[in-house]
């Protein structure tokens, strides 16, 4: 199984401050699912957001898609984000567009048109059970309709990373399996996945998953060693 992302003793300060991320050193495997846990402020975002490019580190190495992000001009940046999906924790839909607008935005912003976008998001709402609300607009949707309508928006353009930040932690125990369901089956198309989740009940229900753990900025584990624990271990 070949890399798809690579961190080298990466660190992250925002303005002159201390260290919000310190010696961040993995590997993210192609069509693996791993789930970032940690206590709160321990810098799970932050190390999304990197992720994701929406920030870049302050020193240290990053390579994604087999590219040093070093090396690339700030204009090639946006095709990199084009193979990257996104769920935000606060969902980030466009109020005053449909459900079914907001999705197809990512195909829009590449250049399809709304012939080529009609079928793909018409699927893509089926696949995450709102056909019946394409046509609503996100305020007059409930909190797990928001989020499915974000995981179709993030999904749409059939990224080869999706980065989700706490993707269940807005909805209720069974919306959460059902969350869990539609990225356990995007993955098994060959998307990589990362979850950043407090829900370790998820961890345990998704036989084969990596787990990575971070604290006050460094990834760690029980040893103290960088690795993916079995779920059973991290559960004991």
């Amino acid at each position: 199984m070949s890399t798809i992302v690579e961190f080298d003793r990466v660190g992250l300060r925002y303005g002159t401050g201390a260290e919000i991320l310190r010696d961040l050193d993995f590997r993210l495997q192609r069509g693996a699912f791993y789930f970032l846990t940690g206590p709160s402020g321990a810098g799970k975002t932050s190390l999304l957001k990197l992720l994701y490019l929406a920030q870049r580190p302050t020193r240290g190495r990053i390579r994604l898609f087999d590219q040093d992000l070093a090396e690339q001009p700030r204009v090639a940046l946006p095709g990199f984000r084009r193979r990257i999906g996104v769920i935000y924790q606060d969902f980030r839909l466009i109020s005053h567009l449909s459900a079914f607008d907001n999705v197809a935005l990512p195909l829009h912003i590449a250049g399809a048109s709304e012939e080529e976008t009609e079928g793909p998001v018409r699927e893509m709402l089926a696949w995450v059970g709102l056909s019946d609300r394409s046509s609503a607009r996100p305020p007059t949707l409930s909190g797990g309709e928001q989020q499915r309508v974000a995981i179709a928006r993030a999904v749409i353009a059939r990224p080869e990373l999706l980065v989700a930040d706490e993707p269940t932690g807005n909805v209720d125990s069974e919306m959460a399996k059902r969350i869990l369901f539609l990225l356990g089956a995007l993955n098994r198309l060959g998307t990589t996945i990362v979850v950043a989740t407090h829900d370790l009940s998820l961890v345990a229900a998704t036989p084969g998953a990596h787990l990575m753990r971070i604290d006050k900025g460094t990834l760690v584990d029980p040893t103290g060693a960088l690795r993916h624990p079995p779920i059973s271990e991290v559960l004991s």
